[in-house]
């Protein structure tokens, strides 16, 4: 492990790159709400649903994927169930756990948020990121994701 000072350069990018990881998420949620009164979340929700196949994940398949833990992700179903936009049902693999399904309404849903959404990714993320070479970013940023470690219950702001 190197622990060597960091560059000013290095400083100034940290930085930033701190600001934005708090500040886009929040933009992105704000827009979402404003728009479709609905929150990244719940749109996080129904997309990796709308993805998977039949439309359906287990509820840790989901939690895992939308980077929640397992009681988060399930609060944020509860409301779409509320909704009419998910429904829960037995996992069709062994019958212990629950698959997330999402419904026809809330394909449709998905489908009226996602104009909204991409607006908003494009004018705080992509029209800030002209010039640069995103497919050295991305393999940059997938290498980060890949050892981070999995999220914990006290990720979503509960005292550990």
């Amino acid at each position: 492990m190197t622990r060597e000072p960091l560059t000013p350069d290095e400083i100034a990018f940290w930085r930033a790159f701190n600001r934005a990881m708090l500040a886009l998420p929040r933009a992105l949620d704000a827009d979402l709400l404003h728009e479709q009164r609905f929150s990244m979340s719940e749109y996080s929700v129904l997309m990796f649903l709308s993805e998977a196949p039949g439309r359906r994940l287990r509820m840790s398949e989901l939690a895992a994927a939308c980077t929640l833990s397992l009681s988060g992700v399930s609060r944020i179903v509860t409301r779409l169930e509320r909704a009419g936009l998910v429904v829960r049902e037995r996992a069709c693999d062994d019958g212990r756990g629950w698959d997330a399904v999402l419904t026809d309404d809330g394909f449709g849903r998905l489908e009226d948020a996602w104009p909204d959404h991409l607006a908003s990714v494009r004018r705080n993320l992509f029209d800030h990121l002209e010039g640069l070479d995103l497919r050295r970013l991305t393999a940059a940023f997938e290498r980060v994701a890949a050892d981070a470690p999995p999220p914990t219950p006290c990720d979503e702001g509960g005292a550990c």
